[in-house]
This record gives structure tokens, sequence and C-alpha cells, in this order.
């Protein structure tokens, strides 16, 4: 089934269910007001909303026509963002470009950070930034939602416990990265709210492009109505979800509701860095990726990052070429306080 949250005037909106198409949508109010309620009583729950899916599907109960702007993110705040970066290639580049030695655990411990969770972007609000020298960029990512994660669970147990399954732009600004890392102490101020699809959806929704840990199809990131990036988030994901899930509840258990990103989609290409997609290549999921290529091939970067009025389209399709989880689609404007 695919979920959403419609735009109420509240904080945390109201759970709808969505049909596979995309078209149109039922109020699941009734049943439990929000996503994250559903989620707390996930097994109780989610036979009845699994039943009024179909019941959608049927066109037995009623229904309006659904417009992806009219969503917040399927879950507008949640208690917690974990994000990973399971595309070691991705890592890999950045250190060559800064002339950096990968640390041989960097292929056998995964990488996270805990982003900030309490005001996510909608799926088509504006990137709002003060200054374009912040270095705006856009993350084209993959994210679960999890069931409540026992600490020390093994990967089988995180596995089982994937709920939902989910898109994001994990906005990132690049010029503020390097300052903050330096101190020691973590990402902050260049980890600004991310967005998501404005469906998710349960993995049997994926059908074989789901294994239980991966999800086998490319990831469709365009700029400025120009396909940017194709890579396919199957491929190359050092880490798949249940490994990322059991690393993160090492110490401690994840609640009901807790979101685990991919980190930034990237495939390499013969070996090596990936090409544009205007060469033949998929190309990337952010900017900072090509940067780093176009400094290791040519000696500096010059592929700009995101200015005011730049768009950012990020979207999955189906083998047949249907929208699975609708479009993050967003516009960069300046913030004026």
């Amino acid at each position: 089934m695919k979920l959403a949250t419609l735009k109420n005037g509240t904080r945390d909106g109201k759970l709808v269910v969505v049909s596979r198409d995309l078209t149109r949508y039922t109020d699941a109010s009734f049943l439990v007001p929000t996503l994250q309620a559903a989620l707390d009583d996930w097994r109780r729950l989610a036979p009845h909303l699994e039943a009024l899916a179909e019941s959608l599907e049927h066109g037995s109960v009623p229904s309006e026509r659904f417009h992806e702007h009219d969503v917040l993110s399927p879950l507008p705040r949640a208690y917690q963002w974990a994000d990973g970066s399971a595309y070691v290639n991705h890592v890999e580049l950045v250190r060559k470009a800064r002339g950096a030695e990968m640390p041989a655990s960097f292929w056998t411990d995964p990488l996270i950070y805990q982003g900030g969770s309490d005001s996510f972007l909608g799926p088509r609000d504006a990137i709002r930034m003060a200054d374009e020298a912040f270095g705006i960029d856009m993350e084209g990512e993959i994210a679960v939602i999890v069931d409540d994660v026992a600490m020390g669970a093994s990967t089988d147990a995180a596995r089982e416990a994937i709920r939902l399954v989910m898109l994001v732009n994990d906005v990132s600004l690049r010029g503020l990265i390097p300052g903050e890392l330096g101190k020691g102490f973590g990402f902050f101020q260049s980890k600004p709210s991310s967005a998501f699809s404005p469906v998710a959806v349960t993995p049997d929704e994926l059908g074989e492009a789901w294994d239980g840990g991966k999800l086998h199809l490319p990831l469709n990131v365009d700029y400025n109505g120009q396909p940017f990036g194709r890579a396919n988030a199957g491929i190359d994901m050092t880490f798949d979800f249940p490994a990322l899930i059991a690393h993160a509840a090492k110490t401690r258990p994840l609640a009901a509701g807790t979101i685990i990103g991919s980190g930034t989609v990237s495939n390499k290409l013969d070996g090596g860095p990936g090409k544009p997609v205007a060469d033949g290549g998929v190309g990337y999921s952010c900017i900072a990726e090509i940067r780093m290529i176009e400094t290791i091939e040519a000696g500096k970067a010059a592929t700009p990052f995101m200015r005011f009025g730049d768009i950012v389209r990020i979207e999955m399709k189906d083998g047949a070429g249907h929208s699975i989880f609708g479009a993050i689609e967003q516009t960069v404007e300046r913030y004026e306080t």
C-alpha cells in the first residue's frame, strides 16, 4: 500500500491511503490520525489500512483526486532521522578529491550520522537558504521507516522491522561541511531540513525490485529540467538497509518511526568513477560527486552548486515507467527573515 500525509493545517497532517497509480486517495484518519500513530501500533492497524487500500483500488470507498502538492512529508517530523553513507564509492571519491586516503574500515563498518528530524520539508516545498555561498547541494537517496528495533538487533531482525520505503532529498551545504567536520563533532548547520517523497510504500509494492535490503531500480535525478542522475540504487550499495539499521541499533533501541537513509546513491563505471548522463553514463545523485570527478580529472571543479531559481526533481519509476513514490520537486529560493 501507499501512504501519504495530507496537509490539514496541523503540524502532523492527516493520514491518507493513495492508489497505486497515485491518482486518488481516501481518508484513513478514521482508523488512525497520523502515520506516526499507525507506526506505533503497526501490527494491529496495518491489516485495516491494507484492506482500505484494496477497497480504494476497487472503487468501493469514497476517494478524491491526489495532488502531490497537497501533502507534507509522509512523516512531517520524526523521532529520529539517521542517514548512512552506504555507497562507499561516493565516500571514496570525496576523499580522493581532497587527497585523503580512505581507511579500510569504511568498507566493513558503516558511516552514519544523526540528522535533524523536527522540520522535514514537503516534497514540493522550496529549499530556502540565506546565501548561495553555503554551497547548496541535493542528495538523492532511498530511506526506510522502521518499527521498534531492539538494541543489539541482528540484521535479520532489522530486515523484519522495515515497514515503509520512500525517497529523500538530503539537502547539504557543502561550503559549511569542512569547517564543521574539522571541529571533530559532526554535521549540524551543514545539514538543514531534508525532503521526502509524496508517498511512502510498503515493501510488497516494490515487487522483485526489493530484495529485502536493497531497491534495484534507477533513481532519476533531474536538474533544471535535464537528466542529471540515473544511478541504480541496488548497485554498488556496500551496506544494505538491514546492515545500516543493525549498525544504528548497536548501542540503543530505535523507536517506531525512525527513518534510516541510504546516503547518496552512487554507481561506479567499469571500476572507476561514473560519467554524466549526456556522455552515456548514469550520472550523479548530487553535485558534489561530479565536482569531485572534475577535480580528480582536471585539477579543479567546474560545476557550480545550486543557485537561487535552480530546480531539482527526484523520482523513481517501475519497469513499466510508472512513478512509484511520486516526485520530490524543489526550487532553491532566497530565505528572507
